[in-house]
Parts: C-alpha cells; sequence; structure tokens
C-alpha cells in the first residue's frame, strides 16, 4: 500500500513534464494502463477474469466513462494549481460519497461521520489558499480558480465512480480498473489524431509512464496490498497518496504550502480519516 501509493503521488510530475493537453494525457494513460494489466493477467492466469457480461459490463463502461471526466479535469488542474493543491482538494471525494449516499441511496450515516463532513470542507477551504490570497490582497487568478473547479468536478465524478463501484461488489477493482481503461483508450481514440501525436521521444516516455507505471504497476501493488491488511489500514495507508505527491511536489518544483494551507491539509486528512474508518468498520 506504501509503494503504491507513493507510485500515485509522483503523476502529477509524469503530467508535467508531459506537457500535453489533459485529453491526449488521459488518453496515453488509458492505453497504456490497459496494455499494462492485460499482460499482467495474462502474465498471472487471471485473463479469463477481465471477461464481464450484462449488468456488470454495463456498470464498467459507466465507470469508465466517469473515469474519463475524473482524469481529464484532475490532469488539466495540476498546471492551473499546483501538484500538491490539486492532489489534496481531489481528496475530497469521501465526503461526496458519504453525502451522496446518505441522500440517494438512503446509507445509514453515523454521528461522527456527519461531525467530520463539515470539519473536511472547513479543511477544504484553508488547503485552496484562497484565504492566503484574501489576507495578502492578491486575488486568485482566473486560471487558478478555474483549476480548483476541474479538482472538485474531479472529486465528484470519482465519488459516482465509488457509488456506482458499491452496488455491484461481484467485479474486482483490478478488473474494474482494465475496463475503465478500455474504454477511455475507445472513447478518446480521437484525441491524438484531432490534436497531435507528442513530438518529443521524452513525451512519449512521461506518457506512457501514466500508464505502464500509474495505473499497471500501481493498481498491481495496491491490489496485494489490500488483500492482506484490514479495512481500518487500508483506510489510512490511502493518505500515502496525497502525502507523497505533496512531498514531490515540494522536492521537485519547490511548491511550498502556506502554514493555513498545512492546517487546511490536516484538518481534511483527519476528517476523512475518521469518515473511511467508520465506513470500515
Amino acid at each position: 500500500m506504501v509503494m503504491g501509493g507513493a507510485l500515485l503521488g509522483s503523476i502529477g510530475v509524469f503530467v508535467q513534464e508531459a506537457g500535453q493537453s489533459p485529453l491526449i494525457t488521459v488518453w496515453f494513460r488509458c492505453a497504456f494502463g490497459a496494455l499494462a494489466l492485460l499482460l499482467w493477467s495474462v502474465a498471472a492466469g487471471k485473463l479469463k477474469d477481465l471477461r464481464l457480461r450484462g449488468k456488470s459490463l454495463g456498470i464498467a463502461c459507466a465507470t469508465g466513462c466517469l473515469m474519463l471526466m475524473n482524469w481529464t479535469m484532475f490532469f488539466a488542474a495540476i498546471p492551473r494549481t499546483s501538484i500538491a493543491v490539486a492532489t489534496v482538494v481531489f481528496h475530497i471525494q469521501p465526503i461526496w460519497v458519504i453525502l451522496f449516499g446518505a441522500v440517494f441511496l438512503r446509507e445509514p450515516v453515523s454521528r461522527s461521520q456527519w461531525i467530520a463532513t463539515p470539519m473536511a470542507l472547513c479543511g477544504l477551504a484553508l488547503t485552496t489558499g484562497l484565504l492566503d490570497d484574501m489576507a495578502s490582497a492578491h486575488p486568485a487568478s482566473h486560471e487558478y480558480l478555474l483549476g480548483l473547479l476541474f479538482c472538485l468536478g474531479g472529486s465528484l465524478s470519482y465519488a459516482a465512480v465509488t457509488l456506482l463501484a458499491k452496488n455491484k461488489q461481484v467485479i474486482s477493482p483490478f478488473t474494474l480498473s482494465f475496463w475503465q481503461c478500455g474504454v477511455g483508450t475507445v472513447l478518446l481514440a480521437w484525441a491524438p489524431l484531432t490534436l497531435g501525436w507528442p513530438q518529443q521521444v521524452s513525451d512519449w516516455a512521461w506518457l506512457a509512464g501514466l500508464g505502464v507505471i500509474h495505473t499497471g504497476l500501481a493498481y498491481v501493488i495496491l491490489f496485494a496490498g489490500m488483500a492482506r491488511l484490514t479495512l481500518g489500514k487500508v483506510a489510512v495507508l490511502q493518505f500515502v497518496y496525497p502525502l507523497a505527491a505533496v512531498l514531490f511536489d515540494w522536492g521537485i518544483y519547490g511548491t511550498r504550502l502556506s502554514m493555513v494551507q498545512i492546517v487546511g491539509v490536516a484538518l481534511m486528512g483527519a476528517s476523512v480519516w475518521t469518515i473511511r474508518k467508520q465506513s470500515c468498520e
């Protein structure tokens, strides 16, 4: 889980260094990711596990479309905000899962989860850095605000993926990931033909890494870790991803969060951890 989370934390670096349109970046991640997951299934003798039909196939395709929206908005948000801010704000999605589950699925919500929800939203407000801009009399740029909206939109679409997946537990996370990448590869096949292929060999390498490393290798490692841990530990270790993203952004690009943002990250982390822990019990 720690290794997989650390790998995912470097996604923003690959997106920044590739420097491509979000749609091109998403297509490459889907194409190389589907290929990597397919090869792993063949090597592990689990190819038959990828076969879906009926309602399961419909859910897999629906989540694939939502993941396209999720990844596109997330990749578009990174250059407009920063790797750290985009990743942390994106991880507000468990709050939407709780709220949507309570409203649309009538799922029970504990008292501690209701208390943690507004705390997480307060942490989100602090993490965005908008309060720092107001205090310094330097309003945030339109691009920065657009990036924050992309983050929130991406987190909403990912919350919808989670809710759809919960309705059909027989689909393994590995199988769902493969079909999501497959759907993305087909639906965005026009993107490189219309927007143009990457021109530099290094760009191809960064984009291929998004699929092979951050989808193939990272997902295989994460799922292997989840199978060996309790749900409570899985919920805690999922925070390795945003923490690693913050550290990568600081170490490589020198992006430093303000003290207000750090407090916001801590508040969000504690609140979301409470919600996930309660959901696992």
